[in-house]
This record gives structure tokens, sequence and C-alpha cells, in this order.
């Protein structure tokens, strides 16, 4: 469709073109010569184009038809520069844009149809020169590519995140198929899906002497197919080392295809048999940049020796480059071990001075991407470190005490304590009840803050904020509050959807004193070169007022003081926190690294300690 779009377009160009030259000249003129031939030419009517030379009309026909064979051409399109008469002599000069696929840019060139009268009728002298300046008798167009292997996604210090997997490559040298290469791509067609012309298309457009990769397999599918490979004579297999198999974090590295038929229609261009297709995480969002372009010639040939002449344009492509991610290994592996245990888990750490990401690991039914990293879960009681954050700046003192009943109602909400016994009301401070995450020793604060102060921390520990990351993410939901009974759901964070992601950037935030986006990818800065786009500003970084600090680091050592997140060595600050569904959260950090744990059906601060714990002690 595109290329049928693309040659209607400059059908009309070029009519447009002829009509204002007509009326330019009277008859006899060389003018209808010229515009039936590039007309013909360019609609591939190559009867009318050959009928208005001076040449041998099977000579023109094929040698117009091969040009586009031989430039793997999409469309040619013209347009008239001037037209020159002496006598019975005439000049054209025209335009030529050659659209040779593959999203390759335009071939440019100008050229020069000679024209005299045969006979009182205008005539194209015809020569090869005709078809380009420096197209000779004897010679041919071809197109060379050079194409590079795909680059890896790599870890912080630049180690790759994917080990090499063996790919094939079947293809042909186009010289050692003399006249059966029409024979070879059909059958090679009809056992791959590819399309014949295509196929035929790249062959004859390339150097007879180099190999033309036409269509590429993983392992499995290549055993499968050998067989019918074997039996095509002039298909020639060769196999490459593609980084294509994902380490750890898997679903964020994401995985990667030999390019299909369908994929090949879908995705247009510059790809061509023999790459690599991201069809997930990063490797599909930096798919641009890992594959870089395709170094383009166009050159001529001699029809004897295949041999190349002279080189008519050079497109040096885009270097395809790695990806830099802010995966650190060590944290990851004590993270994959961490949850290796739990029935289903999301375990996300950052940087806390940075809020680089530092390690994504799930396991069950949770996806990396999309539960870890943009998962829209009930923060629960966790949410209670950002209603601190407005608590303690409206004089909430962490020692005030707080009565903790098994039920409380504010504002008409029914809130419940789990786990607390019936017979009687305990009291504690506000501290000791945030340690153990009282529902409704918290939710009695409600009255003690408004509902624009509680909006003004969640945005100020980045709930709702617009940062960005390549990979689907999401920065959390704060809803509007209008009553007693919405502010006490949000002090309990059952009204406040969030990510695993974004509460380890909240752990980040009380540990390191200020709140920073998430970070993923440090080089290359924007997923798609190819595209021009405003860059996106991220959220700037938000100190947390230090009267805060002072209450909450206290408050949240005392949460993971005495739990299983504590297990090994070293001082370990967080909150465990319920969120329904027998889902549970712990949020908190360790010397550098702040994490969020959500785990259903398990104890997420056993899971917390377990990941500090492989931290400490690496196998």
């Amino acid at each position: 469709m595109r290329r049928l779009r693309r040659t209607l377009s400059a059908t009309a160009t070029l009519a447009v073109a002829c009509t204002m030259l007509t009326g330019c000249f009277e008859e006899p003129s060389p003018h209808d010569a010229v515009r039936d031939f590039l007309v013909g030419w360019q609609t591939e009517d190559y009867d009318l184009a050959a009928g208005r030379t001076d040449g041998d009309q099977a000579t023109v026909r094929k040698a117009l038809s091969d040009a586009k064979l031989e430039l793997d051409a999409a469309s040619f399109r013209f347009k008239i520069k001037s037209l020159s008469m002496n006598g019975d002599e005439s000049s054209a000069a025209f335009h030529a844009e050659v659209d040779l696929g593959e999203n390759n840019p335009l071939w440019q060139y100008d050229g020069v149809l000679p024209l005299h009268l045969v006979d009182g009728t205008w005539k194209v002298r015809w020569s090869p020169s005709v078809l380009h300046p420096e197209l000779k008798e004897g010679q041919r167009f071809a197109v060379d590519i050079d194409p590079k292997p795909r680059q890896p996604v790599v870890d912080r210090t630049g180690d790759a995140l994917q080990t090499d997997t063996v790919v094939y490559s079947a293809g042909v040298y186009p010289a050692k198929l003399g006249d059966q290469a029409e024979d070879v791509v059909a059958r090679l067609s009809e056992i791959t899906g590819y399309a014949q012309d295509r196929l035929l298309s790249r062959i004859r457009s390339s150097p007879p002497d180099k190999f033309v990769p036409l269509v590429t397999f993983g392992g499995s599918l290549y055993q499968k197919m050998k067989p019918k490979l074997d039996a095509i004579s002039g298909i020639e297999t060769q196999p490459q080392d593609q980084p294509v198999n994902p380490d750890a974090p898997r679903q964020i590295v994401g995985t990667v295809s030999a390019l299909t038929p369908e994929y090949e229609q879908k995705l247009g261009g510059p790809q061509r048999a023999g790459d690599s297709v991201g069809k997930s995480g990063l490797q599909q969002a930096y798919q641009s940049y890992l594959t870089g372009s395709t170094q383009t010639r166009v050159i001529t040939l001699d029809l004897k020796t295949g041999k190349e002449v002279t080189q008519l344009q050079e497109w040096p492509g885009r270097q395809n480059v790695s990806v830099k991610t802010t995966i650190d290994r060590g944290i990851q592996a004590a993270a994959e071990q961490a949850v290796a245990d739990t029935d289903t888990s999301a375990l996300v750490a950052v940087d806390r001075n940075t809020g680089e990401i530092r390690a994504v690991a799930t396991k069950g039914g949770m996806h990396q991407e999309k539960d870890a990293l943009a998962g829209k879960y009930p923060a629960g009681t966790a949410f209670s470190i950002v209603a601190a954050d407005a608590l303690v700046k409206a004089r909430v003192s962490p020692k005030q005490r707080l009565d903790c009943p098994q039920e409380r109602t504010v504002g008409g909400a029914k809130f419940v304590a789990a786990g607390q016994s019936t017979a009687g009301t305990s009291s504690a401070t506000f501290q000791e009840n945030f340690a153990k995450g009282c529902v409704t020793a918290l939710a009695s604060l409600a009255r003690r803050v408004t509902a624009d102060e509680l909006g003004k921390s969640a945005t100020a520990f980045g709930v709702g904020q617009p940062w960005r990351l390549p990979l689907k993410s999401f920065s959390g939901s704060f809803p509007k509050l209008s009553s007693d009974a919405d502010k006490a759901k949000a002090i309990a964070g059952q009204n406040v959807e969030v990510s695993p992601l974004g509460m380890a950037l909240v752990a980040a935030a009380v540990s390191s004193g200020t709140w920073r986006p998430p970070v993923l990818v440090t080089d290359p800065k924007s997923p798609d070169p190819g595209v021009e786009t405003v860059p996106i500003v991220q959220p700037p970084p938000v100190p947390v007022d230090p009267r805060v600090l002072a209450a909450l680091r206290p408050m949240m050592r005392a949460g993971a003081f005495g739990t299983p997140a504590q297990a090994g060595k070293g001082r370990v600050h967080g909150v465990t926190a319920t969120a329904g569904d027998q889902m549970t959260w712990f949020v908190g950090w360790q010397g550098d690294v702040a994490i969020a744990v959500l785990s259903k059906n398990y104890n997420a601060s056993a899971v917390a300690g377990g990941f500090f714990a492989a931290l400490a002690n690496p196998s």
C-alpha cells in the first residue's frame, strides 16, 4: 500500500509538470517523447517508454525492468527540469527520486535524455546512460548493504544482560544460482511464507559474489526446517551469534525474535532477513538503537566480472549502540533469591540517592513490567509513610497516644484492625501504631489534617506525578478527598493506588531526604532515534522536610525492629502493611538500597529480610 501511494503521487506530480510544459512548445516538439518515456518508466508501462526511444524495443523494455529489480526499488519518480532544442537535436534534463524501500533514504540524482528526430518523430537516443549518466554498456545497477549485528542491553557496569544464541540465516550467492533464482525463491517462499517477489528482488539487487541472507530461523525452528531447506539447491545456511537470550530481570530486558514475514510487513524497515526484532521489554523499546540502520550503497557492476565499477551513492546508516541500564547484577541476584520461595511476589530495589532502579524480581503470576513497575495496587497502611509527612507537619507528635480498637468508624467509614483482640482497646503512641500498622488508630487522625495537606504530601512523594520510564510504569493515584471518611481512608491507604516501584521511591525519599523520579536507562536518552520529540522533562527532586525526617526515620526503624525484615546484620528501616486480598507490603531500606515488596499469602517482611541477608552475603 505504501508503494502504491508513492507511485500514484509520483504520477500525479509528473503529470502536472508535463501539463505545465505542454503549453510551452508547438508541434513537432520533443516534449511528448520526454513525457511518454518518463511516465512509462515511472508507471512500469515499459512498452510506452520503449516506443519513445530509437533503441531495440525488447532491449529497452528489459533494461527498464531490470533497473527496478537491480535496485530493489519500490518506485521511481521523475521531474522534468528543462528542455532545449537545437535543430533536429534536443536535450531534456530530469530529476529522479528512487525509493529503495526498507526505509532507506530516497536516492536522488539528475539525468539527461538526449533526443533527435527520426522520420519526423522525436525519439530518445537510447543508451544505458539514459538510466543514469554513469551507467555504461556492459554494466548494471546493484545495491550493496552491510547490516550490523544486534547490540546488547547492558547493566550499570556495561556487562551484557543477555547471552548469545545461535540463529541461522538461509540465503544465496547470486552468482551460483545462474538462471535458477526464480525457482529457488518460489520454493523458499512456499515453505517460509515470505513474499516471492521480495526475495527475488533482494537477490537481483545484490552483488553476485556476496552472500544474501533471505530468511532467519531460531534454533528449534531451524531444526524443523532444515530438511526442507537442504532440499532446495542453491540455498546455503550460515549460523550467527546474536545477544538475544535474556538474563535477569528477563521481562525488563525483553525477548528477541528472528524477523518473520508478519513482522517484516508490520515494521516495514529497515529490517531485512537476518535481522532480529525485539518483542518485549527494553529489546522492543530500543529496537531502533540496538539494530541501527543498514549501511547502503548504490553501485554499478561489470556484467562479465561481477566486480564493482562505480559507487553512485552511499548512506552510512545509523550506528547501532548498546542500551545501558541501571540494573546491578548483585542486587538483582539477591532480589531473585528473596522471591524464590514465595508463590506470588514482586520486589523493586532502587538506589536511595539517585532513584536508579537496581533490581526488579517477581514470582508466580506477577510480571516485572506490568506488575512491579506498572501495577496498580491498594497502598494499604504502607501509605501511612506519606500520610505521616502531612501529620507531622500538622503538629501530630510521634509520642501522642492513640487507641487501637478492633473497630472504629470515622465519618461513616468503618475500619477494622486486623488481628486486634475484641476483648479491649489498647493504647500506644502514634509511632507504635504506625510501626504495627494499626488501621483504626491511624484512621482516627483524619480530623488532624486537611485534604489539601494530604494531597500535597502525596505529590511530594511522587504519587500521581508524571514521571516516565521507557517501559510501562505507574506513579500512583490519589483521589479527591471531600470528607473525614475520605481522609481516614487515605491515611489507611484504602483509596490510594500505587505500584511497587512507586513505594520503593517513597522509601528512598525518607532514607535519603529527597524524593527523586525513577531511572532505568541512562543511555540512550530516548527510546526512538527516528522520531523528533520534545524531551520528556522528569519532575524535579523534592526535599523532605527535616522535621518530618527527624520523626519518620525512627518511626520506620521501629516498624522494622523485631520483624523478619531485620533477620540479617545491619539496621533495617521499614513498615509492614496489609493491602487486602491476602496481600502484604514491606516498604523500607538498608544502607543505600531502598525496596518495596508486595507478596500474596506470604509475609513481605520475610522477603525483605531474605533480600537484605542475600545482599550482605552474596552466593
